[in-house]
């Protein structure tokens, strides 16, 4: 059956037909009748599983009866994008009501904002942080708010916006119908739950295993050829949409810039951007115009692009449930998709508890063809520096094989580097310390303090 069964305002059934929903998801189908029954609900369920609209069809429902011109309904997200992806989930399903939305986050300035409040939008969509600072200015009246959505919880937390939550809690009035949805469900937004829902009723789709609409495949690799292995996986990818996911702000931005250089269309996600940069790189992805997009986790929520063919996690994420939430960006709306995870002999601990999640082993995978066995070059790596002393050591080599002890005159013989990360040695203004040196994976490695092509020989 289609969404007929919730008998919703003529309206709001033509804006659903406009966008070509026909048959609600899990989520919808089990939610919608409760929030239209005006109970409060906790939903778990992961990304891409039609979270969105399971709230705004009910929302736009209660909204199309009762008072015009204030706020009615407020919704908390964690994110920039999220919050106008919202906000344009309830202009596409309300287009044809005289419901207004207007979106609310950092980044930006305030002028705009503080005109849509004032033009007496009946929805709110908003992060918690600058939606306080709003409230603090007396620029947001929520003295009417009769419905809540904490959307994304488990995020809100991990972002630190739980004690701006409650704040914004506390303003609210205590007569509410209150949504919150979590992918997830740590102690802490259990706790949440329990301080703002009354009498709730709990939908939980599968919370914790990734969609079955993605086949999984790990490619052990060494560090090194992680940059060349993803431009080979991406020309294998043809012509499909590839999110690729880092770790850190910076590398993102350098691999973004790899991935163009090696010819393909492609742009960047990540905090460093402006917000105008950031609605590019995400309009230029949506559209097809960059067929990649490297992004930090900014992006592992809120990205609904349902044309996405390809998730690659060139850092293997931290956490399981930060896999889930990565991967969840493709196979959506009942489409496959692959995730594939370039992985070395450091993520072993963290791809078991992965596997541990899916209740299986990850398929292993080869590159027919692919050069598994190429050296390091000097500075080929994302995080390489240029060695302090501006020579390469003969041979490509950037550091003593960590099977031999070098020997420094008058000092014995000198531990086998190490080759973990680990703090630099201490400098002073205008002195570079003597005997380190940056290999192409970044991590500091000790040199004898005598330059090593005028190293005293050994006594046989």
């Amino acid at each position: 059956m289609g969404f007929d069964r919730f008998q919703l305002h003529p309206d709001i059934a033509s804006g659903l037909k406009a966008m070509g929903y026909q048959t609600p998801t899990p989520i919808q189908r089990d939610a919608i009748p409760h929030l239209l029954n005006r109970r409060d609900l906790l939903g778990l369920a992961q990304t891409g599983t039609g979270k969105t609209a399971a709230f705004a069809l009910p929302i736009l429902q209660r909204l199309t009866t009762g008072p015009r011109g204030k706020a009615r309904a407020l919704v908390l997200a964690p994110t920039r994008e999220l919050a106008e992806q919202i906000r344009g989930a309830f202009q596409d399903l309300g287009g044809r009501t005289p419901i207004r939305a207007a979106s609310v986050y950092g980044g930006v300035g305030m002028g705009p904002q503080i005109k849509a409040l004032a033009g007496r939008a009946e929805i709110i969509v908003a992060c918690p942080g600058r939606l306080l600072d709003l409230m603090g200015q007396g620029c947001a009246d929520l003295s009417g708010v009769e419905l809540l959505v904490i959307d994304e919880a488990d995020q809100m937390f991990d972002m630190g916006f739980l004690p701006s939550i409650r704040k914004i809690l506390a303003r609210l009035p205590k007569t509410r119908q209150t949504m919150l949805f979590s992918a997830t469900m740590p102690d802490e937004i259990r706790g949440l739950a329990h301080e703002c829902l009354r009498d709730p009723v709990t939908v939980q789709i599968d919370h914790t295993v990734p969609l079955t609409t993605v086949s999984h495949a790990l490619y052990p690799v060494r560090e090194h050829l992680k940059t060349e292995l993803l431009v080979e996986l991406i020309r294998r990818a043809g012509s499909g949409s590839v999110l690729v996911f880092t770790r850190t702000k910076h590398r993102a931005k350098k691999l973004g810039k790899k991935v163009l250089d090696a010819g393909f269309a492609a742009s960047s996600l990540q905090g460093n951007l402006s917000q105008n940069q950031r609605r590019h790189a995400m309009d230029g992805f949506r559209d097809g115009t960059f067929q990649v997009l490297v992004a930090t986790d900014i992006a592992a929520r809120g990205i609904d692009i349902s044309e996405i063919t390809h998730v690659i996690n060139y850092d293997v994420p931290v956490t399981p449930e930060l896999y889930t939430h990565r991967i969840g960006r493709t196979g959506r709306a009942a489409k496959t998709g692959d995730a594939y995870t370039l992985v070395t002999e450091a993520d072993a601990d963290i791809i078991r508890a992965v596997e541990r999640r899916l209740g299986r082993p990850i398929e292993r995978r080869r590159v027919e063809g692919f050069d598994y066995h190429k050296a390091a070059e000097p500075g080929g790596g994302l995080s390489s520096r240029t060695p302090r002393h501006g020579l390469v050591p003969a041979h490509g080599r950037s550091h003593a094989p960590a099977h031999r002890s070098t020997h420094v005159p008058g000092h014995g013989h000198a531990p086998a580097p190490t080759h973990g990360p680990g703090p630099r040695p201490a400098s002073t203004p205008g002195h570079k310390p003597a005997g380190t040196h940056s290999s192409a994976g970044g991590s500091p490695h000790k040199f004898p303090a005598r330059p090593f092509w005028r190293r005293r020989r050994r006594p046989r």
